[in-house]
């Protein structure tokens, strides 16, 4: 009981309700842009409690194998999603979620927390070498997401298909050694980039849930999202038909958010509480993990999945993901922060969700 009391006293996990809102609606045959709204935000407070159990088994689990926990699961629910659509043949969704999740953590998030923090607390400090550190590591992995979409727009057209399969497959492998390497770095230094506190951890809450309640919530959790991901992505192609966005719109915009919106709201949170070099790790952790560890993996997954998946992004894709990255690194040069630096990245981020909107073919 102690232990659904602490759930029920968190707001976000009421949009737990939405759960058997979505089944509902998919079972009845409702609009589709309902049944996709509502399996939505049936994702975020499950994507929080995948979070949660994930945190819980990493604190019993000592700092080692904690932080491996929550440097590999730390985007689980966004990774299940894609996943799924991947299944489905929706590979333009998946590849535009990479993006998104790249741009809309760095712009978004972590704007919005400058400009929430700065409100509040006036000039912000950050840890400046920690923050460049991983901007710099951040860059090279989106300029080794970049090549192949680089070697087609070079070869003009005249690439052989398999070349690209291939050229993608030993550009995710490497990534996925670097990730490896940046593991073994974790664990032999301090504060690396990839052992980043999760949006659990900042809270610093105290948890009733022993290992096997975290196990037990993991498990349901895990299930939920790949149960409303299901009902997502299959209104996601009458969505297209019935409001006229593109399958890159959504896939840009909306995947990253619901999957992550627990800890993007805990990376304002500690922004406002004065806590700017939590903030930024957060943003930047994540972004890292999406480079380095999602993107690659969702390479593999879709050739044992039958539906390849190729890291060939459009340019205007390449600009956003390249400028999103050197405009941070330069914000974060000075370890300094203030409200209208963080208004100037959220108004670029919707700057470039309207492009995305506009973007033919998109």
């Amino acid at each position: 009981m102690a232990v659904f009391r602490q759930l029920l006293g968190r707001r976000l996990n009421w949009l737990l309700l939405f759960v058997p809102v979505a089944i509902a609606l998919s079972a009845s045959g409702a609009p589709a842009t309902a049944t996709l709204a509502a399996a939505a935000l049936g994702i975020i407070p499950l994507a929080g409690l995948l979070g949660e159990g994930t945190e819980v088994l990493a604190a019993y689990s000592g700092p080692r194998v904690g932080g491996l926990l929550n440097a590999t699961l730390g985007n689980a629910a966004e990774l299940i999603i894609t996943v799924v659509a991947i299944r489905e043949g929706l590979l333009e969704l998946v590849k535009a979620s990479i993006t998104g999740s790249i741009i809309g953590n760095l712009l978004l998030i972590l704007g919005l927390s400058m400009a929430a923090g700065g409100i509040r607390n006036g000039l912000q400090t950050f840890d400046r070498r920690r923050a460049l550190g991983d901007c710099i590591l951040l860059l090279l992995a989106v300029t080794a997401l970049a090549v192949p979409s680089l070697f087609v727009q070079s070869s003009a057209g005249i690439h052989e298909a398999a070349d690209v399969e291939v050229l993608s497959l030993g550009v995710a492998a490497l990534m996925i050694l670097t990730y490896g390497l940046g593991m073994l770095y974790s664990f032999r230094g301090d504060g690396a980039p990839l052992t980043r506190p999760s949006a659990e951890a900042v809270e610093a809450k105290p948890t009733l849930w022993s290992r096997r309640t975290a196990l037990i919530v993991l498990a349901a959790a895990t299930a939920g999202v790949v149960w409303m991901s299901e009902i997502l992505v299959r209104q996601v192609e009458p969505v297209i038909a019935s409001l006229g966005v593109s399958e890159f719109f959504l896939g840009v915009i909306l995947v990253p958010l619901i999957g992550n919106v627990a800890e993007h709201l805990v990376a304002v949170r500690v922004a406002v509480q004065n806590q700017m070099s939590l903030s930024v790790e957060i943003a930047v952790g994540s972004s890292l993990q999406i480079a380095l560890f999602v993107a690659p993996a969702l390479v593999f997954l879709s050739l044992a999945m039958g539906n390849p998946l190729t890291l060939v992004f459009n340019p205007f894709e390449l600009i956003a993901l390249v400028a999103s990255v050197l405009i941070v690194t330069q914000v974060a040069g000075d370890g300094e922060s203030n409200w209208l630096e963080g208004a100037v990245l959220t108004a670029l981020y919707l700057i470039f969700a309207f492009a995305f909107f506009l973007l033919p073919g998109g």
